[in-house]
């Protein structure tokens, strides 16, 4: 049973601080953080698209390359977690490395990425459920009601005690993998790949080269958005010293090596020469398709309900850590200071989590006043927000990570301390090159062209700064702020 007292404790500067409570292992924090990059919802989305509008059969390479960049940012990301003590992940990192007014303007950046990237999977979700609905005789509704009480779900799971949000993504998880590891066996194993064989896409140069290789390499980092969460429930987690490095690691390879593999196995499945075509024709049921080819009608028909409870898996992953930012932050007193009390009885941030609901149901709202399509407009513009936003905090993080080191190395490896910060920031900076080269393709505005920024990308771009200058001036406004 987790320990759910929710006493304050009182810090080194005699301040009152309010501590969430739980007994979070490394299993339960890679079941959330895993659960927030959607696997399924990843195969069947980004995927597909990558594959259509990337590099085609050398899309797989890219997530390797991703792969790589994020386990050099975990390095000194996990490196520095014994010395940040604050369970405010990106807020945390950049006040400890580069000070108070950038912390907070970190801050602000992530609180609004991860609630515009919750709110952005409620696009998807409303129209995927009630697409599967109609299959089964259902009438048709607007999106936006199943939207809501897919809403109301969340936030009554965020309410309550962390471990039962970490069941609920742990049975859901390991449906969507094992599903999609079904699929890879059969063509594997039973198929010897596909039509023409094994794709060796993932391996030529040429192909990896091929195309958009650029746009691949966005669609692969959308892809792992989440998992750098893992410190966001440092006062929840049993011996967080340890269990943040290893959730982390763990994480990240699982997604790594899952996206790879079966994306590879997508493009084999429907030929290497052909995938290209058939996803730019139907990348929207491409996955569902395939399983159907391979695994029969049952196959694609579980791949559809599994689909959408992917989606709500990683809904309900990052309302978790939206409500754990907007715990962190108040605590803090950045944002209201009740917003920081914990539940007496499950020691959740109850009160985080209702503000979180109601901040999401107010941008549906405007969604459905504004009469935005569900998919094309609601979900591409938040989405590009948060693309930017992660990316660019990813960036940050990285900065700090050096920054603190260079104060203190704490008798760690230079590998640990400058070597692998600086190169992952190399690599993060060119994502963020190359995300911002295609936003306007991700917000499909100016037919997509690469630097072609219509309103929407400028929009994007000036709602991020406005949010990260913003804590320069908050910090030097409000003096009551505390650091860690």
């Amino acid at each position: 049973m987790a320990n759910t007292s929710v006493a304050p404790e009182k810090a080194d500067n005699g301040s009152t601080q309010r501590r969430l409570r739980g007994s979070l292992g490394v299993a339960a924090i890679v079941f959330i953080v895993v659960a927030a990059a959607s696997p399924l919802g990843v195969i069947g989305g980004p995927v597909p698209l990558g594959i259509a509008f990337g590099n085609g059969a050398g899309f797989p390479f890219t997530y390797v390359i991703a792969t790589v960049v994020l386990l050099l940012f975990a390095v000194g990301f996990t490196a520095a977690t014994p010395f940040v003590k604050s369970a405010g992940a990106f807020f945390a990192y950049v006040d400890k490395g580069l000070g108070r007014g950038p912390g907070i303007g970190a801050a602000f950046v992530a609180l609004f990425s991860y609630l515009t990237l919750e709110a952005a999977v409620f696009g998807l979700f409303g129209p995927g459920l009630n697409g599967l609905l109609q299959t089964w005789g259902v009438p048709d509704v607007p999106w936006w009601i199943y939207a809501i009480a897919g809403l109301v779900i969340a936030g009554v799971l965020g309410y309550f005690h962390i471990e039962i949000s970490g069941r609920v993504l742990a049975v859901l998880l390991v449906l969507e993998v094992v599903i999609v590891l079904a699929l890879d066996f059969v063509v594997v194993f039973l198929n010897g790949g596909g039509p023409e064989g094994y794709s060796n896409g993932i391996f030529n140069l040429a192909d990896i080269t091929s195309g958009a290789p650029g746009f691949g390499i966005l669609f692969a980092i959308l892809s792992f958005i989440g998992f750098e969460a893992t410190a966001i429930f440092r006062d929840e987690a049993k011996n967080p010293e340890r269990t943040i490095p290893r959730a982390t690691y763990i994480s990240l390879i699982l997604i790594g090596v899952f996206y790879a593999v079966s994306s590879w196995v997508l493009v084999s499945a429907n030929g290497q020469s052909k995938v290209v075509g058939i996803a730019s024709e139907n990348y929207g049921t491409l996955l569902a398709d395939t399983t159907t080819q391979y695994l029969g009608k049952v196959g694609g028909d579980i791949i559809q309900v599994l689909f959408v409870t992917s989606l709500f898996a990683c809904i309900l992953s990052f309302h978790n850590i939206v409500s754990r930012y907007l715990f962190a932050l108040s605590a803090k007193r950045v944002l209201p200071h009740g917003l920081s009390q914990p539940h007496k009885r499950f020691g959740s941030p109850s009160r985080a989590s209702v503000t979180t609901a109601i901040a999401v149901l107010v941008l549906i709202v405007l969604a459905v006043v504004l009469n935005l399509d569900a998919i094309a407009q609601y979900y591409t513009w938040l989405a590009g927000i948060s693309s930017v936003g992660i990316v660019l905090l990813l960036a940050i993080t990285s900065v700090s990570v050096i920054a603190i080191f260079a104060k203190d190395k704490h008798n760690l490896s230079p590998w640990k301390t400058i070597v692998a910060p600086v190169l992952s920031l190399i690599g993060l900076l060119v994502f963020l090159f190359l995300i911002l080269q295609n936003l306007p393709a991700l917000l499909v505005e100016n037919d997509g062209a690469a630097w072609a920024y219509g309103p929407g990308s400028w929009i994007v771009l000036a709602l991020l700064v406005l949010a990260f200058i913003a804590g320069p001036i908050f910090a030097a406004i409000k003096k009551d702020v505390e650091v860690e």
